[in-house]
């Protein structure tokens, strides 16, 4: 979840929680919001999160509760834990990323859900539609298999020679297939073979690169280049997200 993400939940929160908010502060009740996540939220954006909702008045502590779950990268533990919050009664769930909001709905149909960054909601059946939802799912999509054909493109301008595309995906991710689809529609009028590789958390990321470093059109500095560039940006992104 970026800044930008925070913000977005943090409205999509402020409407769901509104009608709450005079009856709150009336009788005193202190609400639950249930957090689902793929990964540890990184500290910052937790914060910006935590600031926003207390812009709105929602403040920890005083007349919220966070119930933190999260899969640690083993999404098969998503179930348990949407069904954790399920059995606490919170009153609404917020689930980043692609497959949390899926295993919130599925264990819920009447606890509101607000995801953030899901890849493909209406491909996924998260949502009927983003302009109507519907159901008990709303908030936040990146959208990113529509983006996949623009970064390959990038790709080929950044480096014109390049004939060959590596894409690191988690067989686990719900919008896997439709980006690999994105990308192979992609990848034809701009002369790319893709190379599919597949990781299911950290412990598999050396294992795929390795596998890059087969037969390439690059030239073996180059290439070596962009694989040292790809390990720091991944070890980057694990950092940030524990």
């Amino acid at each position: 979840m970026n800044r930008h993400s925070a913000l977005v939940v943090t409205l999509a929160l402020g409407l769901l929680l509104a009608p709450l908010a005079a009856d709150a502060q009336q009788v005193g009740k202190v609400y639950r919001i249930g957090y689902l996540g793929n990964v540890p939220t990184p500290s910052p954006l937790w914060e910006a999160f935590l600031r926003g909702l207390r812009e709105l008045g929602w403040v920890e502590g005083q007349n919220i509760v966070i119930e933190r779950r999260n899969a640690e990268g083993r999404f098969e533990r998503l179930p348990d834990l949407a069904a954790d919050l399920v059995r606490l009664r919170v009153d609404i769930i917020v689930a980043s990323g692609s497959p949390a909001p899926l295993a919130a709905q599925r264990a819920t149909n009447t606890i509101p859900i607000v995801m953030t960054n899901a890849g493909d909601p209406v491909g996924s059946r998260l949502v009927t539609s983003l302009g109507r939802p519907g159901g008990n799912v709303t908030g936040l999509s990146l959208l990113a298999p529509a983006v996949v054909g623009k970064q390959l493109e990038l790709l080929k301008e950044v480096v014109p020679k390049v004939t060959r595309a590596a894409v690191l995906t988690n067989p686990g991710n719900p919008a896997r297939a439709l980006m690999l689809t994105e990308a192979e529609a992609a990848m034809r009028p701009l002369g790319l073979h893709l190379q599919v590789l597949d990781a299911r958390g950290p412990g598999e990321f050396e294992a795929a690169f390795s596998a890059m470093t087969g037969p390439s059109p690059l030239p073996e500095q180059q290439r070596e280049h962009h694989l040292r560039r790809g390990r720091v940006q991944v070890g980057q992104g694990q950092v940030r997200h524990r």
